[in-house]
């Protein structure tokens, strides 16, 4: 017996996102009353699941990007930054990260304030949901020698051992709208499909944004006419082909690979196989 259409028609369906909006605003207000020293300039923005509307029921935390603009980090030289006029900054990432943990302990009580390894996590109160802020600087990764010839990202080093973390919330976020309008509109009612199939899945700790990035690399063509056609379509492709060449869905970074920030291969393909045997013994 197969997954029921109606089952999997359940699954595709998004969860509430006025609560995320609600708790983005609060954080964002908080910031925004505080009087920052002259020229410093950030931006607060959803990232994750409630900003892509790949929100399934079960997800409650929300991801906020506090990110410092009038300081950023780049993948350019000494001599490319001189090149560019650039001088370096006297407000930093650091500066920054020290104030903002303090407006929001001064603004919600230290009590509900816990700083992780990569973000200062609020506690869920008065209608808000639990949120991660993510705190970070632009990160602007040069493609050439020109003062506009980047692709923008965000960076930040964690807590706990100083490693640099670099992504581009916003380019997956363009790149998740033309891949849903490419399939048809298909693509983020199958993420949250399968992120709710993880649920039928014994011990699956498959994480939500690397399932969301495996989805990318699919062809539109697998995508559509129904929810059983496009299960079956999009999962024995991924069964068929390498995963090798896969890239994460802003298209600037390897989905696999062996640092801490990529998937393993293994993980994925068992993650497959489960999806193979989810449908054969439904």
């Amino acid at each position: 017996m197969t997954i029921p259409e109606s089952q999997l028609e359940t699954w595709a369906h998004q969860g509430a996102i006025t609560t995320a909006k609600a708790t983005h605003e609060s954080i964002r207000n908080a910031l925004d009353s505080y009087e920052w020293p002259d020229g410093v300039n950030f931006k607060v923005y959803l990232q994750g699941s409630y900003k892509n509307n790949t929100n399934i029921r079960g997800d409650s935390d929300v991801d906020v990007v506090a990110q410092l603009n009038s300081t950023f980090c780049s993948n350019l030289s000494k001599d490319q930054k001189r090149i560019l006029g650039l001088t370096s900054a006297t407000y930093h990432l650091s500066d920054f990260r020290v104030d903002v943990l303090k407006i929001l302990k001064d603004y919600y009580g230290q009590s509900q304030i816990t700083e992780g390894n990569k973000s200062i996590k609020i506690k869920a109160n008065n209608g808000r949901l639990p949120a991660d802020v993510i705190v970070c600087a632009q990160y602007r990764r040069y493609k050439t020698v020109n003062i506009n010839g980047y692709v923008e990202g965000m960076c930040f080093w964690t807590k706990n051992d100083d490693r640099q973390i670099i992504n581009y919330p916003k380019v997956h976020y363009d790149n998740g709208v033309s891949k849903h309008q490419d399939s048809n509109k298909w693509y983020k009612p199958v993420v949250r499909l399968l992120k709710n199939s993880r649920g039928n899945i014994p011990g699956d700790a498959t994480p939500s944004y690397f399932l969301e990035c495996m989805l990318y690399n699919v062809p539109n063509s697998k995508f559509g006419t129904s929810y059983h056609n496009t299960f079956c379509n999009v999962v024995n492709w991924l069964n068929e082909n390498s995963l090798d060449n896969f890239v994460c869905q802003n298209g600037q970074l390897e989905l696999f690979g062996l640092t801490q920030d990529q998937w393993d291969t293994n993980q994925a393909k068992i993650f497959i196989k489960n999806l193979i045997s989810l449908w054969n013994n439904w």
